[in-house]
Parts: structure tokens; sequence; C-alpha cells
């Protein structure tokens, strides 16, 4: 069967999945395991300490595939600046760049004039339309039922992913809460040009630096598994419950602010967790979508289940 949507033959892409972000495990490694694959594999930038380690990443992908690829910058409300990690990317020649957790019209000026497709992560129908305007060439919609940062509403990727398809002229892409073909099928039922994963990309062989007892949490974890941390800050974001978890809204229930909760939010406190394997340390970010992650398999396995599953669910109703 021959995978052809608007989101393959924009990003030149055998299968239309795109492997998330991943703050501080979005590397080299699994980036090119996902492209190799026939998926777009991401890096993340602004994970990295600087511009030169960034264009190290991008070097040792090519190295590793001759498939496209991108790079992922997370713009976040506490982020640092990125327009010298953009200007690598540029430099670069990378073939595809997504922004997230900001306003992405820097990114987006930046590339203007050059070869570089841009994708734009949104959680509502108005930014999805904003980011159109903006010349952002696809839309990654993501629902309640992601990992990580989410929009401040509580609409789910069901309901999400029909709005925005049919309030833009760009392809969308679903994410959130999708793991396998079953998702993959229901989002082109939506009317969705491909698929955006996250957490199902961690518990992966080359997911090299998720620790082991990370990927562990992600296999024994069920549907009530995970928790929204920093609401009150509103930047909410869906992580692992845990102890560190439970006192960070401990906390947010007394309206301590940012300052009261940035040692416990903070990327060291991340780290610890899925870097270190330290659950007493800190957190581990994951959408509802680990009910049903069982296995921690290579990445061309995972894909292969995935397509088969699809074109299962596609013959079942020829």
């Amino acid at each position: 069967m021959v995978w052809k949507t608007k989101l393959t033959e924009l990003l030149a892409i055998e299968y239309p999945i795109i492997q998330g972000g991943l703050a501080y495990l979005a590397y080299a490694d699994l980036a090119a395991a996902v492209s190799n694959a026939g998926a777009l594999g991401q890096i993340t930038a602004m994970s990295l300490e600087g511009p030169e380690a960034l264009r190290n990443q991008i070097r040792r992908v090519r190295e590793l595939t001759d498939k496209p690829f991108g790079v992922n910058f997370a713009i976040g409300q506490h982020g640092r600046p990125y327009e010298q990690m953009v200007e690598v990317a540029i430099e670069e020649s990378v073939p595809v760049l997504s922004v997230t957790g900001g306003n992405p019209k820097g990114v987006i000026d930046m590339v203007k004039g050059h070869e570089i497709k841009t994708l734009v992560l949104v959680a509502a129908k108005r930014q999805a339309q904003k980011a159109e305007e903006l010349g952002a060439d696809a839309v990654i919609v993501v629902g309640q039922e992601g990992g990580g940062h989410l929009g401040r509403a509580d609409t789910g990727t069901m309901v999400l992913t029909p709005q925005v398809v049919d309030s833009v002229s760009v392809p969308v892409v679903a994410s959130g809460g999708i793991v396998d073909g079953r998702g993959l099928m229901a989002a082109l039922a939506l009317g969705a040009e491909g698929v955006e994963m996250g957490t199902r990309f961690i518990a992966t062989k080359e997911c090299v630096d998720a620790h082991p007892v990370y990927k562990q949490a992600i296999l024994n974890a069920d549907e009530h598994a995970t928790v929204v941390i920093k609401r009150s800050l509103g930047t909410p974001g869906r992580a692992l419950r845990n102890e560190w978890t439970d006192q960070i809204l401990a906390l947010e229930s007394k309206e301590v602010g940012y300052d009261g909760l940035k040692s416990y939010i903070s990327g060291q406190a991340n780290r610890n967790y899925i870097h270190n394997g330290k659950i007493a340390e800190g957190f581990g970010w994951a959408g509802q979508g680990v009910a049903s992650i069982t296995s921690i398999p290579s990445v061309q396995e995972l894909m292969d289940g995935i397509i088969q599953e699809a074109e299962a669910i596609k013959n079942k109703w020829k």
C-alpha cells in the first residue's frame, strides 16, 4: 500500500507520521531512526547547550540517514533566545522546522525565502488560523490527551482536530493520545493529513537518553497514570503521576506562583527523572496514550506495526 497524503507530499516522507520534539530526549539517534523508518524524525533544539551543539546534532543525523528530518524549537515562556539556533538550522539547510510553546512569528519570518518547511503546534482553532496567516506550511493540533505542554482548554484531540481541519487550508496533523495504527486511521478519518506521536517514541530502543526506569513507568501506566501540572501558571503540561507531581499540585493549590514552583518544574527536575531515573526527585512528561504502550521495540519495529495495523483497518472496510 502506498501512503500518500498532503503531509507526505509536503515533507517528502513515506508515512504520515512525525516524531514529537521531546525535550532532552529527541537527539540524532532517535531522529535518524524515525526518518529511516519512513516517518519524520526531529531533533529538539532548545534542550541543547548552544548553536554548535545543534550543528553537531544536525550533521550527526545526516551521517545516519539521507531521509528528511526536522528540528523542533520549543520557544516557551521561560526559554532562552532562539535566533542563533534557527540561524544554524538555516545554514545547515534543515528541510523542516517545527515551533512549539510560543509565538511562531519570529521563526517563520527568519526562514522565509529558504527551502524550509515550517510546522506550528497549536491547541486551538484560532491559533491554527493565526499560524496559517503567518505562513506556516502545516499545523499540528494537540488535544488534552497529549504529553508535555498543552493548550489551556480541556478540548480533546477527537473534538479539536476536525474543528481545525475545517478552519484552515494548510495540512493538519493530529497529536495527543496517538500511539498506534488505530490512532493514525482515526486521525485521517477526522480529516487530518497525518499524526505526531511523542510519548510512543520514548518507549523505543533508539531513545537512548530515556532512562530504563522512565520507559518502564510508561509501560506500567494505565489511563489514570497521568496528571496535568502547571495550570496555575497558564502553561499546563501532562506528566506521569508520582509523589513529585503530587507536590507540584499541592503547591499550585496554595497559589505559590512561579517562584514557589520553579525548583519543582525546572529542566533539572525533569532530567532527574528522565535521564537518571530518580523518580523521587523529578517528573517525566507523558500523554494518556501510555495506557496502550506495552513494549519497547526498535523504531523500525514500531513503524512496521503501526502501518500493518492501519492497513488491516483500511482493508477491513474495502
